[in-house]
């Protein structure tokens, strides 16, 4: 055998090798570890943009990003503004584009507002994430989501429900939250209505109040909300601001859980002395701090250079497998490959029983 024949064998087995690995990289599975050899963790930055910054939801919600961040490698940076504005959130989306950011998880503050310049992220090569809040599917690839309208409206109706001595007697309810164009809120509302209208047709909504996420406009609005509804049986108040607003009025007022049922939304540490003294009996809410983690390591796994599929399953770190699914289990028409929902595996109600077993 001469060594042109020998040369030549070996390059056919190498050949042959590089084609098996290429075929074992790609054998149908939908699944995937969350790995990337495209880039190291250390070079991605992701941009975590909450509502607001000064409020314990999104506070804790950057808890949970830069502990992922710190255990896996990457970077995040958090990047808000004490006003949840629509102005805000796209001067900090720009900055994030200038910057050279890899991918930004934001909370918007609206469905449609930061159209232009999320799409102007994503022509930058900037991945988006949306968590807590979504943008209209188009403009972002994954929406990390607590819960679909479904879940969280039936939750909210059925935690004041559970307060009354017989829900099926009239009553008088008050909505309140932070505005009435943010998307989220106002799609567990809308559910949330539909539900009340088949379960408990005697319930009256007698307003819906707004606090655009300002503690002091909440405060007195909490305190309007009791002067103005005497008879009032219930508040439901599905706003981080506006939940501890509205006990903090109630309490204010000397009123406690059997004078005014108020429920909703909020972080256990900002509602615990409410629950402590009795001027609420529950409330809920899921863990935010894993829906910040999940959210700033789907983006860093997507600016490694990663694909995320409807349909995908992805193993997450500290949380076991998540799945991609379509949008329409949100209610939205868009549908694409590339564009899709996962949702938190639980949410919690919190009463005393329960209160001091989370921090956060």
């Amino acid at each position: 055998m001469n060594r042109f024949r020998v040369s030549f064998l070996s390059l056919a087995m190498l050949l042959h090798l590089v084609v098996l690995a290429a075929c074992g990289s790609n054998d149908g599975d939908s699944s995937t570890n969350g790995t990337s050899d495209n880039s190291d963790a250390s070079d991605i930055e992701v941009v975590f943009i909450p509502k607001m910054t000064g409020n314990a939801f999104f506070e804790s919600g950057n808890d949970g990003a830069q502990a992922m961040a710190e255990e896996i490698g990457f970077n995040v940076k958090y990047d808000g503004a004490p006003e949840g504005t629509v102005a805000n959130q796209v001067q900090i989306i720009n900055s994030a584009v200038s910057s050279g950011a890899d991918a930004i998880a934001i909370s918007s503050v609206t469905s449609d507002g930061l159209n232009q310049a999320l799409q102007k992220a994503l022509d930058a090569g900037v991945k988006v994430v949306t968590w807590d809040s979504d943008v209209e599917p188009e403009y972002r690839s994954i929406y990390v989501n607590q819960g679909t309208p479904e879940i969280l409206g039936v939750m909210l109706v059925d935690m004041a429900a559970e307060q009354m001595d017989d829900p099926n007697e009239e009553q008088q309810v008050a909505w309140f939250y932070s505005s009435p164009t943010v998307p989220d809120q106002n799609s567990w509302v809308d559910y949330a209505e539909e539900y009340i209208a088949d379960k408990y047709p005697n319930w009256e909504i007698v307003t819906k109040q707004f606090g655009e996420g300002d503690e002091q406009k909440s405060l007195q609005i909490g305190e309007s909300i009791i002067d103005s509804y005497p008879d009032l049986d219930a508040v439901i108040a599905p706003d981080s601001t506006a939940l501890p607003a509205m006990a903090q009025a109630a309490e204010n007022k000397g009123l406690h859980a059997e004078d005014l049922i108020i429920t909703g939304f909020a972080s256990p540490n900002s509602m615990r002395q409410f629950i402590e003294n009795g001027t609420i009996l529950n409330h809920g809410l899921w863990d935010v701090t894993d829906q910040g983690a999940l959210a700033v390591y789907i983006a860093y796994h997507l600016a490694s250079g990663n694909e995320l599929k409807v349909g995908d399953t992805l193993e997450v770190p500290g949380m076991g497998k998540v799945e991609v699914e379509p949008n329409t289990v949100q209610g939205y028409d868009y549908e694409a490959e590339d564009s899709g929902i996962i949702v938190l595996p639980e949410r919690i109600v919190f009463t005393k029983e329960n209160t001091n077993d989370f921090d956060f």
